[in-house]
């Protein structure tokens, strides 16, 4: 065989038949995940936050390692990592995103500014501008910019869903100009997403107080004193007939001791019954996170959802 550079289509294969060995068909279309680790997507008052990125590819959809374009366009899946609004721990979920990835969703993990340097809604306008700035940088990192989902757990489910109803590309906290932060969809899992009922976070015996998680975004201030804030945090308190906000797909554990089950449901109904699209799906004996949230059945609900907010 001449030595010279081959491309893979003229690179002849090995077909001689070897006594005992087997032989396993591809397709070409098998995935593999690519990992692009603390990619900085954004630098605020000194603080620098970052993505974790994970890139599906296959022997027919090649990836370009640090190219300026891929050879795909996929749909991308944007994941709020849950802290408390504190300094999070990142690659908490970083594998279970993958089984997303795996299924050949570009996925983005964010890091946002947490409630000992910026408070409510510094979050969410991080979120935001993560998603500009995968969209603003979309063929590098093989994504379809029109076909993005905004997603979170926890604290991280709160941002996504306030990430939903912010709109907030016209004002000075767009670190993109001219870049849409739109997305097609929201899926919140065990969000925290209102603290206006008493056991909404049934473990968190200064539940309101400044010291509070939920306090401390809001300023280190006293929810209970200042009722105003509670609601300002609490997303049901800010949605009606005439709110914008994309379909919504919402899970949640019947046993959560962290955030109260109840909280979803109230934002889920509230949903309804101002006529905007949402599922919910209550997962039995679920405590606050957990692998019952990333199990097959939960994923084919996932990617349903997105499909039908990408045909939409």
């Amino acid at each position: 065989m001449e030595v010279r550079r081959y491309t893979y289509e003229e690179f002849p294969a090995f077909e001689e038949e070897v006594e005992g060995a087997g032989w396993i068909e591809t397709d070409g279309n098998e995935v593999q995940v690519h990992y692009y680790k603390d990619i900085e997507y954004a630098e605020i008052n000194g603080t620098k936050l970052h993505l974790q990125i994970l890139i599906p590819a296959s022997r027919k959809d090649a990836f370009v390692p640090f190219g300026e374009k891929q050879t795909f366009s996929r749909p991308c899946f944007v994941f709020v990592q849950g802290s408390g609004w504190a300094k999070q721990y990142v690659y908490a979920n970083l594998t279970n995103v993958a089984n997303l990835a795996k299924r050949g969703y570009v996925c983005a993990i964010v890091e946002y500014r947490h409630s000992g340097i910026a408070y409510f809604p510094a979050q969410a306008c991080d979120a935001l501008n993560a998603v500009r700035y995968l969209r603003k940088n979309a063929a590098m990192y093989g994504i379809d910019p029109d076909r993005m989902i905004l997603a979170g757990d926890s604290s991280g489910g709160h941002t996504a869903v306030w990430g939903g109803l912010l709109h907030n590309d016209d004002t000075e906290q767009n670190l993109f100009p001219g870049i849409s932060a739109e997305v097609c969809g929201i899926v919140d899992y065990y969000g925290s997403v209102s603290v206006m009922a008493p056991d909404s976070n049934p473990q968190t015996v200064n539940h309101c107080l400044p010291d509070s998680p939920e306090g401390r975004v809001m300023g280190k201030k006293n929810l209970l004193e200042n009722p105003e804030l509670a609601r300002q945090l609490s997303c049901e308190c800010n949605i009606d007939e005439n709110t914008k906000i994309a379909p919504m797909l919402i899970f949640h554990g019947t046993k959560d001791r962290t955030v109260n089950c109840t909280g979803s449901v109230i934002l889920y109904r509230r949903l309804k019954e101002t006529g905007h699209p949402a599922s919910l799906y209550l997962v039995k004996g679920a405590d606050h996170g957990g692998p019952e949230f990333w199990k097959p059945e939960i994923l084919d609900i996932v990617e349903n959802f997105m499909q039908d907010c990408f045909k939409a």
